[in-house]
């Protein structure tokens, strides 16, 4: 029996690709929805600590929420979710803003009950009450909303039919290959 590096595919190699697959795509699509997700944090935490200076904090909060809505959906729709269906941009339009909203108030309905319930009222108690409980906790509800129904992916039948259509053409373009001969073995010399 040889103990050396194996080469040659495995029957299970198949399998495991089939399960990993689908793993590797959910975990690069929470990837990057991550980085886009974690610039508009930064966003939202400069125009707020800005705007915090010049308004009450709740309003303060909206606004800025609404400033990393915008850069947050350009992220979404032009680099995690690109290849998503695109022809029903108004329906994602209308349901990217309804779960953004409704973050809005997740986010910074934990910024009202902080500041006006609990009495937190120093700038810091504030951006940690919104800018990591609020936005931990809408940021949950964004994504699965997003994934499940603003950017939905094509159906598996429309993909694979526009794969095979691709396909099909490609090989009408191309000459049809020439027949090879079999090869001779060599004559045995005496």
């Amino acid at each position: 029996m040889s103990r050396g590096k194996h080469t040659g595919p495995r029957a299970s190699d198949g399998a495991v690709s089939r399960l990993l697959g689908p793993l590797a795509r959910v975990y690069r699509e929470v990837a990057k929805f991550g980085v886009v997700g974690l610039l508009g944090v930064l966003v939202n935490l400069i125009a707020f600590t800005i705007l915090q200076r010049a308004m009450q904090p709740v309003r303060a909060g909206v606004l800025a929420t609404a400033i990393a809505i915008v850069f947050n959906y350009v992220g979404y729709r032009y680099w995690v979710y690109r290849h998503s269906d695109k022809k029903s941009r108004s329906r994602e339009i209308t349901l990217f803003l309804v779960f953004s909203l409704i973050g809005l108030v997740i986010e910074n309905g934990v910024l009202y009950v902080s500041v006006y319930g609990l009495g937190l009222n120093t700038s810091l108690e504030q951006i940690i009450a919104k800018n990591v409980v609020g936005l931990g906790l809408g940021t949950i509800f964004r994504f699965w909303s997003y994934r499940t129904w603003v950017f939905r992916a094509l159906p598996t039948t429309q993909v694979t039919d526009e794969a095979e259509a691709i396909l099909a053409s490609a090989e009408a373009q191309q000459p049809p290959r020439p027949k090879q001969q079999p090869r001779r073995a060599p004559a045995k010399r005496r």
